[in-house]
Formats: C-alpha cells, structure tokens, sequence
C-alpha cells in the first residue's frame, strides 16, 4: 500500500462513496477466478493489519459482507448514526468469507456474532455500539455530513498517541464463550426445521465456533475451507441465482433504460373484496393516497371495516402505532361513482374474473380517466389484449396480477399487452419497487407465468391421488422437497369452487386438456376448502390446520371402482418427478413462446409467489442443477407409465435443443 509506505502520511482513513461505505462483493464473481485474481479481500485486508500506521474506516448508510469485514480489517471504525450493519451472506447460501465470522466475535462477542450472522439482517450502529464491552465501534459520529471531519480528527490523534504498531487490531482479541461447545450445539438443536437440511448455517456455527476454539490464523484458514465449498454447493448457486434473477427481472427486451416514467401521485382501486383490500393496504403502507371504489354503500363500509380491522391487528402486534394507522387510513378515500377516480394516475380494477364485468369496468374508467393515465387489471387468467380492447387507449392498459394477500406476497406479474406502451412498462415497474414487489414481466397468455404452469402441477397432483397416492402422502412428499405447502393444502386455501370454475372455462376453452373427474366431486359435494371447513381435506372450526378426511378417502375409493382403476403404491419421488417436473415443461414451453424472457424470470415467479424453496433456486434453476439430459430421460419414462395424457411428457422442443446444444435454460 502507498499510503503505508509514504512517509509524510501519519494516518489511513478509508471512506466509501456518497451511498455508502460499502453493500459488499458482488456475487457474479464468486466462483469464477475473478474471485480470487489479486489483489483480492484477504490480500486488502492482511495489508491493512500489516500497516504500522492507523487505519480508521469512516463509515456511514450501509456497511455490509465484505465491506464490513474490510473494516473490520482496519485498526479503528468510527461509524455515523443510522449506518445498516450487517452480514447478508446466509441469504445466499454463504458465509462471511474474509474473517468475518473469526474478527466478529472478537468484537462484539460470540453469541452477538453469531446471531448477526445467522440471521443476515442490518442492525443499526447505535445497536451495535451499545454493545458492552464492545470493540467494533470507536466512535459514533455526530452525522453522516460530519463523518469524515471527525474521521480525520481521530486518526490525526491515535497517530500522535499511540506508537506506530501498537495500534489495537480485531484479531489479537480472545473470543470465546463460557459455555464452550454446548452453546454452538445447543445453537445447531435450535436452527429451525425449514434450515436444518441446508450447509451454510451448519457452516456459519462450526466457523465461528472455530474464533473460540482455535488461533485465528487456523480459524481464518477454516473459514475459508468452508467459504470455498458452500460457494460450490447446489445450495450456494441456487441462492445466487435467484438473488440475481430477481434484479435482472426489472430488464425488460424492448424497453431501455431510461426510458420516461409517469409519475403516480395517487391510485385507485376498483373492487373491496378480499383481494382489492389488499392491494390497498399495500398502496397505503407505501404512503399513496388512495381511492377506493364499490358498487355499494354496503360494501364499502364492510371493505373500510376490514381495512381497520387489518390495521388494528397490526397494532396489537407492535408492527405500527396509532399515528401511523391514522395517516394511512386518512389517505383512503371511498366512492361509488367513477366519475371521482378522474384525477387518478393509475388504478387497478380487482373485481370478479368474468369477462363481462371487466369489459363494463374498463369502458367506464374510457370514459372517465384522465389523458395519461395508466388503466392495470388484477386478472389472473383472462385474456388482457381482450380487456384492453375494450377501450380507446390500448397502449395504456397493462396487467398488474398481485397475489393474494396482496399486501403480504412480494410477487407482482406484470402482464404486457400487444399494445401496452413501453412507457406504460417501465412506469408499472418502477412503482412496483415502490411497493415494495419483485415484479416479473409476462406476455399474455391463459394464468400468463405462475398460473399457467400450476394449473399443470395440480392437474399431476390429481391424476396421482386417482392411481394410489393419497392428498397428504402428495402435500407431505412436496413439503420435504422445500415447498411452503402441498397441492392440496394450497387448493384448500384458495377455494376448490374457484378451481371448479377454471375447468369449466377451460372445458369450453381447451377441450383437449385432460383433468381428472375427481375433484368436481368435492365440488359438488360443497367441500370448497378450508372456508367450509371441507375440502381436500376436514378443518377444525377457526383452525388452518389440514386433518386427513374420511369422507374423501370413501369418495376416492368409490371413483376408483367406477372407472376401473386399481390403485397402486406411488412413491415420494415419483409425486416430486411429477409435479415438478410438470413445471419444468409447461416453463420450458414458456420460453419457447416468447411469454417470459428468462428462465430466471419463472423462478422468481415461484420463488415469491408460490412457496418454491428458495435453496433449490425455482423449477429452472432445478432442472438445470439436474441436469437437462436426466430430466427429459425421466419425463420420457413417465410418458410410457402415466396413466393418462402421455403426451404432456413428451420433453418440450426447447429442452431437447438445448440439450443437443449442450445448454441449460437462460
């Protein structure tokens, strides 16, 4: 370092940009030999311990993985108020790989460290600072503008104080804990059963269990043997790939960046049933004025009553203050006249999936809508092109497919119509950051991304409980795979009478594709799901929880007999082959057609919108990690032993080619 051996220079101070000190390596290089080209983070880091002169981090806004552990490198860290710290690499199946986990613990202590790490969120400075005996923070400075005066000050000092070398360094500390290796092992019992099967937070335990037990240049070399195989792990490369898929989402083919945005002042929401109150409530919580609309008086005032009852009950939780439902609820403006949204910017129609009350809504909001101003449909299925028709300004009407509770799931589909504006495009994915969604873009197509590929997925979890398998052996099998829940458990939650309605419309539709007869028998017999306490499965009165029924276990034995069918034993890999792999097709197929962009796209879809286990990185993700070879040999083995519509398994032209091209899915 030149600063180290220029001799007119007493003291180091590092500073990062105006955003910030640093967000941290980027994670495109790892596991490339871009990662390791020198001068790389340790070689920094071992360099700035080996200074005789004082290296001060000046540090403010955000300090995190390997920016912070570069501080951590330096022999002082003087912080500004409000600074995030943290360690993010457990999100993405790491973890802190330049000594965070061996330096960490000697400054705040084992079980602070530990903590920080495992859990990979921020923590503020004044957090850390308080900290007792704490040796990460020096100085906490007045403010982020005063930052590097007193930086400088300080180091100006400790260079006239203290003798060159003497300078204290995180790495001469002790770190240890009074309960030795029972804490880290009653640490790995407690890990949560959702975790339990993944390397990185084993790693992160045996890493800094390594700080307390071992030198530090033997707990450095470990922690890197554990770096460098969980940056090769499955695990590892999933989790990064859907960490980058979800920012190269926000790239759309056809629209540049910079491309002009409207701004959106203020929104409207047609619809206060189940899904419109959540889409308000998360227009609200992002602070939009809001306008909502029924048809009603009634409605309205049950919508409004449940709006409260929301907010309340985040109340009695601690996650807002009275204030603050104030304010928002305060932002909320009713109507039963569309002549009141005129002076909106946007407004999203949420009402009921019949083409006939969209077409009444968007002719409506024609009429009334001011020049400019953006016309988005909530459909999940319907065709968009057709409800942009429906106007006089196709170019400004787009699908905005929030899922519900669209106030709590992060996936947002942005469904771009044959004629929806690129300015329209960017604007809706712009506000959908505001908003706080990972918004995916989708051409138009029946159920566009997310549902289009599930309705495949469930029409497997049919056919297997007709051949022998029964719903909670498919739910339990698809559980330990990682997903939130099984089919059924989910068909339960979104109503089988909706299900019921989709075959209906798709019977008229799509009279090709195959369903089994079985689950319009739970319609018929009124078992909706958990609304009727009956469903795939029985519920307890004011209970989630999916009890094994009777009833459907008779009713499947009947619908067997009546068709012929002598039920065999299904194994847990065959349901996972299934259902998964069901995906992986109908995702290839997708592609194909030019509906979503890049194979990430869809994996972020079921990564944010449909409880696919994020480890495995989506269905793409997984079908690469295979193997595309290993996948269409299985698909072409379940095409010769389903026991109807083979032909769904037959491999779509995409995988095939890419196979013979010796690719995988992009």
């Amino acid at each position: 370092m030149k600063a180290s051996a220029d001799p007119a220079v007493s003291a180091i101070v590092l500073q990062g940009n105006a955003r910030g000190f640093s967000g941290g390596a980027d994670i495109r290089e790892f596991g490339t030999p871009d990662a390791v080209t020198e001068p790389n983070l340790w070689t920094v880091i071992e360099n700035l311990e080996k200074s005789g002169k004082p290296v001060v981090a000046a540090i403010h806004s955000v300090c995190m993985g390997g920016g912070l552990e570069l501080a951590l490198g330096c022999n002082y860290r003087v912080v500004a108020p409000d600074c995030a710290m943290a360690f993010p690499e457990i999100n993405l199946g790491l973890l802190p790989g330049a000594g965070g986990t061996q330096r960490m613990p000697r400054a705040i202590g084992v079980e602070n460290a530990l903590n920080m790490i495992l859990d990979g969120k921020s923590v503020k400075s004044q957090t850390l600072a308080a900290i007792p005996e704490q040796a990460l923070i020096d100085v906490v400075a007045e403010s982020k503008e005063s930052l590097e005066a007193e930086a400088l000050a300080f180091a100006r000092t400790v260079a006239k104080r203290v003798a060159p070398g003497g300078h204290p360094l995180l790495r001469d500390r002790q770190s240890s804990h009074e309960k030795g290796a029972g804490y880290f092992q009653f640490v790995r019992n407690m890990l949560p059963a959702s975790v339990q099967k993944l390397p990185a937070p084993k790693a992160c335990i045996e890493a800094v269990e390594a700080s307390s037990t071992t030198p530090i240049d033997k707990g450095l070399a470990r922690e890197r043997e554990l770096f460098m195989h969980l940056v090769e792990s499955p695990e590892g490369r999933a989790l990064r790939h859907a960490f980058l898929a979800e920012r190269a989402a926000s790239k759309i083919p056809g629209v540049p960046d910079g491309t002009a945005t409207r701004d959106i002042r203020s929104v409207a929401v047609i619809g206060g049933g189940t899904m419109g109150r959540g889409i308000a409530i998360c227009l609200l919580d992002a602070g939009l004025p809001v306008t909502l609309l029924e048809t009603a008086a009634a409605q309205v005032e049950r919508a409004v009553e449940s709006l409260r009852s929301h907010y309340d009950g985040q109340l009695k939780k601690k996650r807002i203050d009275a204030a603050s439902i104030e304010k928002r609820l305060g932002a909320l403006k009713t109507t039963l006249d569309y002549k009141d949204l005129a002076e909106c910017d946007l407004v999203i129609e949420a009402v009921f999936e019949e083409m006939s009350v969209k077409q009444a809504v968007f002719e409506k909001l024609d009429e009334v809508m001011h020049k400019g101003a953006i016309l988005a449909s909530n459909t999940s299925t319907m065709n968009l092109d057709q409800i942009a028709g429906f106007t006089k300004r196709p170019e400004d009407v787009v699908g905005m497919h929030f899922f519900s509770p669209a106030n709590v799931m992060r996936l947002l589909e942005v469904v771009r119509g044959a004629e929806t504006s690129a300015e329209v495009l960017a604007t809706v994915m712009a506000f959908s950051r505001r908003i706080r969604k990972a918004a995916v873009v989708s051409g138009v197509c029946d159920g566009f991304i997310g549902n289009r590929m599930v309705e495949e997925y469930i029409r497997q979890a049919y056919f297997l409980v007709e051949e022998g398998a029964t719903p909670q052996q498919v739910d339990r099998a698809l559980v330990e795979f990682g997903m939130a829940m099984g089919p059924f458990a989910m068909s339960d939650m979104a109503g089988n009478d909706i299900g019921f309605a989709i075959r209906q419309r798709r019977a008229v539709e799509r009279p090709e594709l195959v369903y089994s007869k079985f689950p319009d028998l739970l319609y018929e017999a009124g078992r909706y799901g958990q609304k009727v306490d009956a469903g795939w499965y029985d519920y307890v009165p004011g209970k989630r929880a999916p009890v094994a029924s009777p009833a459907v276990e008779k009713m499947l034995k009947e619908h067997r007999e009546k068709h012929g069918i002598t039920p065999r034993k299904v194994t847990n890999q065959e349901i996972v082959d299934r259902l998964i792999l069901a995906l992986v097709n109908e995702g290839a197929k997708i592609l194909e057609e030019g509906i979503a962009s890049r194979s990430g796209d869809i994996d972020v879809v079921y990564l944010t919108g449909y409880g696919f286990p994020a480890w495995r990185g989506g269905p793409m993700q997984y079908a690469n990690e295979r193997g595309l070879y290993q996948v269409a040999q299985t698909m072409k083995a379940l095409q010769n032993s389903v026991r109807v519509d083979r032909e769904f398994w037959t491999p779509s032209p995409l995988i095939e080619r890419l196979i013979g091209e010796r690719r995988q899915l992009v």
